[in-house]
């Protein structure tokens, strides 16, 4: 059983989506709790709803993030879920996007990690997990400037964890694949394209919140002690996938998702 009673767990992006749904994996098996997310955000309602301290601010301002870990102290695991999604073709991709996407995903995971990792290579333990996703790996269009900072991620994941396993402190990542969020809403309401979409994906459907807030949690916890470095795929085998698995003569698309007949 994961457990992190005892333990102090710090969640960026914490008050909705996966960053919320890891929150409530890491509250019910016993964490402290510290919710980093934007003033504007329903940032004080979900610290209420779980007991948590929250913390306000930009994960883009480097001086907040780490004056703020300085100020909460010893963190034992920090999940980086902080992220934006917005979509443009290549030649539209303005300057604006593009550098704000870098800055919110790539940048502001760079510097919470680096933020953490400095109190937890001083102490020499720490679990750090960040969320990146399937499109570190691949280039679904529409989507440039949020592939190229996911891919970033991977670069970051990669270089932590060389350094500071020595210091016992373990950097490792999820990569989702189509989580049902707020962010993919929208997306969800379009029944057509849902159905070609998951026709790609073995298990035949998109992902929750909780699928992934899970896969963060065993990461975070001593379950996971000997994994360091890891981009932990949780997309329902699509990336295992190079052709369409599902077709109308072994399934029937009902309810967003494909089912055997």
């Amino acid at each position: 059983m994961i457990t992190f009673a005892g333990k102090i767990v710090a969640v960026t992006g914490g008050a909705q989506g996966i960053g919320f749904a890891a929150a409530k994996v890491f509250h019910r098996a016993g964490a402290r709790l510290i919710l980093m997310d934007l003033a504007e955000s329903p940032l004080e309602e979900s610290a209420r709803e779980l007991g948590a301290q929250a913390v306000a601010l930009d994960v883009r301002d480097r001086s907040a993030m780490q004056a703020a870990f300085r100020q909460i102290g010893a963190v034992d695991a920090v999940a980086i879920n902080a992220g934006i999604a917005p979509s443009a073709p290549v030649v539209e991709t303005s300057e604006e996007l593009w550098r704000r996407m870098l800055d919110i995903n790539l940048s502001g995971a760079f510097f919470t990690l680096q933020a953490a990792a400095e109190g937890m290579k001083e102490r020499r333990s720490g679990s750090i997990v960040i969320t990146a996703s399937t499109n570190s790996y691949d280039g679904e269009a529409g989507l440039v400037a949020y592939n190229a900072s996911k891919a970033g991620l991977l670069g970051v994941l990669h270089t932590a964890a060389n350094e500071l396993g020595a210091y016992g402190v373990r950097v490792n990542a999820v990569c989702p694949g189509l989580i049902h969020t707020r962010l993919t809403a929208p997306y969800y309401e379009k029944t057509d394209a849902l159905k070609e979409y998951f026709r790609h994906i073995p298990m035949g459907r998109g992902g929750s919140p909780e699928e992934v807030a899970n896969a963060i949690a065993f990461l975070a916890s001593d379950a996971a002690s000997f994994v360091h470095g890891a981009a932990l795929l949780v997309d329902g085998g699509q990336m295992a996938s190079k052709y369409s698995v599902w077709t109308e003569e072994i399934g029937e698309f009902r309810n967003n998702r494909w089912q055997l007949k």
